[in-house]
């Protein structure tokens, strides 16, 4: 069940994916770079996820709850166990700044504990959800606990989060800002930026453009759109070079993920709700396969 924030944690928290996943439909799913970062809290301990990186290692960690951080490719594989029941916190980067309070470049393509980040709280939390009769609940619990963590949280920098909704404003509708216009912007020299960026988002402004645009492209495939067409009108200066940045990012080139797009089930929550997110709207998502 996909669920938006109250309107006084939005925009830095995105969305909100409750999923139960019944016996014989575990099936994987790939993270793909998404550009927010997801909390996922598994309600019940019996039905970890299994998670294993997409690097040849073979090694399956099972986690209960975890947190992925920005990614600038695809790196694991996160298998469910029949009957995992779950909820999924969608947010920006900055607001998972104040939220775990560490530099989110720590949580950089990775898959982290919360309770190594949040302690024993993430246990109080995810029992208080279990016991919960219905999604409407748990997620009207999410808003007034999500809301006090943050205030109490980290305080995230106002030119950083200005930069960030910058550049998703900015890739979002088919260009781009100069990493020295965004310091300009900001009040601060580049290099203040992308320490503060790298800080606060997880990764360097050029690396979020990178993401951001990466994005862009994978949602206009699954919709559809040709690999051409989606090179020109995401500024990727030709084909080939979406290409490249296709099969650097997701492990496939954009024909093979604009097919598969197109006839897998949408297997992945998280990212069906990064998406969603994105485009107020459920999209389809890769399998790990």
């Amino acid at each position: 069940m996909l669920s938006w924030p109250h309107s006084r944690l939005r925009p830095g928290v995105h969305a909100y994916l409750g999923f139960r996943i019944g016996a014989g439909s575990a099936l994987p799913w790939r993270e793909l770079p998404g550009g927010a970062v997801t909390l996922l809290l598994g309600l019940d301990p019996r039905h970890p996820l299994w998670c294993r990186r997409l690097d040849g290692d073979t090694t399956r960690t099972p986690r209960a709850s975890f947190v992925s951080g920005l990614a600038t490719r695809s790196s694991w594989a996160v298998e469910p166990a029949d009957g995992a029941h779950c909820v999924t916190v969608v947010m920006a980067p900055w607001t998972a700044f104040a939220l775990f309070g560490v530099p989110m470049n720590e949580l950089a393509d990775t898959i982290a504990d919360p309770a190594d980040l949040l302690g024993d709280r993430v246990h109080l939390l995810t029992g208080a959800l279990a016991a919960m009769p219905d999604w409407e609940q748990r997620f009207h619990l999410l808003d007034e606990v999500l809301a006090r963590w943050i205030a109490e949280g980290a305080v995230w920098s106002r030119q950083v989060a200005g930069a960030h909704g910058e550049l998703v404003r900015t890739i979002g509708a088919g260009g781009s800002t100069p990493i020295d216009r965004l310091a300009e912007k900001s009040g601060w020299r580049p290099r203040q930026l992308e320490y503060r960026f790298k800080e606060q988002i997880g990764v360097s402004p050029k690396a979020m453009a990178r993401i951001l645009r990466f994005r862009r492209a994978a949602l206009l495939l699954a919709g559809g759109s040709r690999s051409a067409g989606t090179a020109a009108d995401c500024g990727f200066s030709d084909q080939a070079h979406l290409t490249r940045e296709f099969k650097a990012m997701a492990g496939f080139t954009p024909e093979r993920f604009r097919g598969r797009a197109r006839t897998a089930p949408a297997l992945s929550p998280i990212y069906a709700a990064s998406y969603a997110a994105a485009r107020q709207t459920k999209t389809l998502i890769l399998p790990a396969a």
